[in-house]
């Protein structure tokens, strides 16, 4: 019964995040809301499994169309699972994805780790915070807090953010136990609920303002297109 086990065990995640998270999702959804009203970007960036969280929101049926996945293969499983291991604890190279992407002072950033230890999402961070980009982390706090910073400055991801959203997972991304050996990770589901919730709540905001909502239609419903949207922000999303 370990798949009804598992789903348990999510079923519990989402309300703890439910109970803990949503007063934070709702001060996220008015920045967004506020950005999306002044045509800024949200820009959203991961290394590892963590960027599954910014192709959950980039150019998607239901989602927002002013997101920037920062999709930078170099570290992701894309170009080899050890290689962007390695790479994700390479001081510097955060300073070069950034400068591959259209980013400007007044956009947000939206940067998951669920240690928040690595060197490069520390360093986008710190690049985000310098640049003066109103910073969100997703992260897992118990994680986190229970190991040491692979940066030099010894920071985590969670100490620099301007908001942080935890994303309520135990430390090791385990759900279950199997006689010692650890599995059913929960960060990629607690991550998507996260963010879908921001993106709906923001949608209420600005419906409830009667704003033309900028969302993208599904490309398999006939009769509907998103023309309009990509000549809108083909300028300013690289992988558009």
């Amino acid at each position: 019964m370990s798949a009804e086990k598992y789903i348990e065990k999510i079923q519990g995640l989402i309300s703890i995040i439910k109970e803990t998270q949503y007063d934070k999702i709702v001060k996220v959804s008015s920045i967004f809301a506020s950005k999306i009203k002044e045509d800024k970007m949200i820009h959203v960036f991961g290394t590892g499994h963590s960027h599954m969280i910014g192709i959950e929101m980039f150019v998607r049926a239901g989602g927002l169309a002013n997101i920037n996945a920062m999709l930078d293969d170099t570290i992701t499983t894309a170009a080899g699972a050890r290689k962007g291991s390695e790479m994700e604890r390479l001081s510097g190279l955060a300073e070069i994805i950034w400068n591959q992407y259209n980013i400007n002072k007044e956009d947000v950033m939206i940067i998951i780790s669920n240690s928040g230890r690595n060197a490069v999402p520390v360093e986008m961070a710190m690049k985000a915070k310098k640049e003066g980009l109103t910073l969100i982390a997703i992260t897992s706090m118990c994680h986190s807090k229970a190991c040491a910073s692979r940066h030099p400055s010894g920071k985590r991801l969670f100490e620099i953010a301007d908001i942080v959203l935890d994303n309520c997972v135990t430390e090791g991304d385990s759900l279950l136990d199997f006689d010692g050996v650890r599995s059913g990770p929960g960060s990629t589901v607690a991550g998507a609920v996260i963010v879908n919730s921001i993106v709906a709540e923001t949608l209420k905001m600005l419906n409830e303002e009667n704003y033309k909502l900028p969302v993208f239609t599904s490309q398999n419903v006939d009769g509907y297109n998103n023309d309009d949207l990509y000549e809108k922000y083909a300028g300013r999303v690289k992988h558009m």
